[in-house]
């Protein structure tokens, strides 16, 4: 009996779909995901790709904060999951590539192989830390040169996306970031990401400057505005990330529940709007189960009666 993943499409297949929508020129929106459910939830609603965020994969999973504690075989266990519980095209943050040139050819080979579209690799000094915090500190532009066409030179799958990530506005200032991202760029990345822009004007200098295609990082709450999908668009943003967003909702429905159960002792009449448990159910898979489990339960009979 086939499983119920069995007709999604094939990573390389995912792999061309998203490569070939970037290139189309039109902007592609990929919401955070950060654990099983998310994951599968926003699978359903047929986006041109999803994002692993870092931030929220290491708080789902350990429960910790994403700065560098993390280890790359944490990472590639989600990857790994993540890819093989959805269709949609799959974004992965792969943090810093996990230390030093012979560490990012593993983690690309080992992402590429374990169903990524696209890795992301930053130029943070190890352990990193979240992008829209402060205290950031960045390794030499020349190492990161070197990790991304190891990145480039690693892929087996020429779809496969690296994404080069600089950290350097928040402490360097604009023009530094502004020169990494044409040094990386130059060394063969497919997308940059200037991480922290601080202003709407910043951002029309990133879309100005460059030709490769731009990353726009949207946080709710960060350092960056958050802006519309034709505003983001105008100013030639590419690709665009939400990774907080789902996670941040997820955070305020936990809070009004589990206070609700404290103070009520039950969820009846609880404010927080619930999904439909048949319909969460047949999300998750339990209804190939039940077919399943009729199946063979039919062929267990007809083998007892033989």
């Amino acid at each position: 009996m086939p499983s119920p993943t069995s007709h999604y499409p094939t990573f390389q297949a995912r792999r061309a779909a998203l490569s070939a929508k970037i290139k189309s020129g039109s902007i592609v929106i990929a919401p955070g995901v950060f654990e099983m459910i998310s994951a599968k939830m926003a699978d359903t609603r047929d986006f041109d790709a999803l994002y692993m965020t870092g931030y929220g994969t290491v708080a789902s999973y350990l429960g910790l904060p994403d700065a560098g504690i993390a280890s790359g075989s944490e990472m590639l266990n989600r990857v790994s999951q993540f890819a093989t519980i959805t269709k949609t095209p799959l974004i992965c943050d792969a943090d810093t590539g996990y230390g030093g040139l012979l560490n990012v050819m593993h983690t690309v080979r080992s992402y590429e192989q374990a169903g990524a579209c696209a890795v992301q690799l930053e130029d943070q000094e190890y352990p990193k830390k979240c992008g829209h915090m402060l205290g950031r500190r960045i390794i030499d532009s020349a190492d990161m040169v070197q990790k991304i066409r190891v990145a480039v030179e690693t892929r087996d799958d020429p779809n496969l996306l690296i994404i080069a990530r600089t950290d350097a506005r928040t402490t360097h200032g604009l023009d530094e970031a502004l020169r990494r991202g044409e040094q990386y760029a130059r060394a063969g990345a497919d997308l940059l990401f200037i991480e922290s822009p601080e202003s709407i004007e910043e951002m029309e200098i990133l879309g100005k400057t460059f030709d490769t295609p731009l990353v726009a990082n949207m946080v709710d709450g960060g350092r960056t505005p958050v802006l519309s999908k034709t505003d983001l668009q105008r100013l030639g943003f590419k690709l665009a990330i939400f990774p907080t967003t789902a996670f941040l909702a997820a955070g305020a429905a936990f809070e009004t529940v589990y206070s609700h159960f404290k103070v009520h002792g039950s969820s009846s009449n609880v404010e927080t709007p619930l999904y439909d448990f048949q319909k969460f159910s047949q999300m998750m898979g339990f209804d190939w189960v039940a077919d399943f489990d009729k199946k063979y339960s039919k062929a267990d009979a007809h083998n007892n009666i033989s």
